[in-house]
């Protein structure tokens, strides 16, 4: 039986996978900062998955490929992106060369198809969600992605598209996380931020991460100081971060309610992922027809 948000999100050993995901994000991003610049704000982010999953077979769609006026129509009709911004975003990334062009059934069509690069990186994401997943209850997921990680994640991929499309807990979880996961990099921020908690407590008004060097965070992602210092004046007038002292003095703090929607968004993440995998690779872990329990081995 597959985790749900809720069991996730009620756990208190969840926390470990939290802050163990936001590092694996940030290292995959510090390796190939380039291609994780896509994940990097949330509607590159559900664009990026929308492409996969409609190459490899959006679910519920009698068609499959992957061509410009397919993707930018489903990403209008999905409130994931307007016309422009998605023709855009195709552009860019055949010009980075994360799309090619391929042979396809209707030559008066441009097929494309994610490039060797591009998949490879998905697949880590893909391969980090999973061995969280499994460091929870002992399962073997990312063994069995690994064994065959392009079948896989042509079967897995659009699973988890359509599901985090759908997903309202996913899209909007919280107007914090909403304003820097749709600000230019303010994901990557946000995963940073989250990654300097000493702990993740659910129950703290405000929890104290040390001092915050933003030229650290300018040059690490690629930032301007005026996007940067925008982003984080407007979440400290939300109250939701801020400085121990004024005019950005002393430690670095996140409010409880900034922490709490990070958290409820990685368990509503990981129990679509989940899904997703025991979908097609079946049960994580043999058990007893009982409530589903952690393993004390976690991470």
């Amino acid at each position: 039986m597959a985790f749900t948000a809720e069991n996730l999100a009620a756990d208190d050993r969840f926390s470990a996978a939290i802050l163990h995901c936001a590092n694996r994000l940030l290292a995959i991003y510090r390796e190939s900062p380039r291609i994780a610049s896509i994940f990097a704000a949330q509607q590159r982010w559900l664009m990026a998955h929308a492409g996969f999953a409609l190459h490899y077979g959006y679910p519920g769609d009698g068609k499959r490929g992957l061509y410009s006026g397919r993707f930018i129509d489903f990403a209008v009709r999905n409130d994931i992106a307007s016309r422009n911004t998605a023709a855009a975003f195709m552009q860019e990334m055949l010009a980075y060369r994360f799309l090619q062009a391929v042979p396809g059934p209707d030559k008066r069509t441009r097929y494309l198809e994610p490039t060797e690069i591009a998949e490879q990186h998905f697949t880590r994401w893909l391969l980090a969600h999973m061995m969280i997943l499994d460091s929870l209850d002992g399962g073997e997921r990312a063994a069995k992605v690994a064994a065959d990680p392009s079948a896989m994640m042509a079967a897995i991929q659009p699973l988890i598209a359509r599901a985090i499309i759908d997903s309202q807990a996913v899209r909007s979880p919280g107007p914090t996380f909403n304003l820097f996961n749709w600000a230019n990099s303010g994901g990557l921020v946000m995963d940073y931020l989250i990654s300097r908690l000493p702990e993740f407590p659910r129950a703290a008004e405000r929890v104290v991460v040390g001092p915050l060097s933003l030229r650290e965070l300018r040059e690490q992602f690629m930032i301007s100081n005026t996007h940067l210092k925008r982003l984080l004046t407007q979440a400290s007038n939300m109250g939701s971060v801020g400085w121990t002292e004024p005019s950005r003095k002393g430690d670095f703090w996140l409010s409880g309610p900034f922490i709490l929607e990070y958290w409820n968004y990685q368990a509503a993440k990981f129990a679509i992922i989940d899904a997703a995998a025991e979908a097609v690779l079946g049960p994580a872990v043999h058990e007893e027809p009982q409530a589903r329990r952690f393993s004390s081995a976690v991470l």
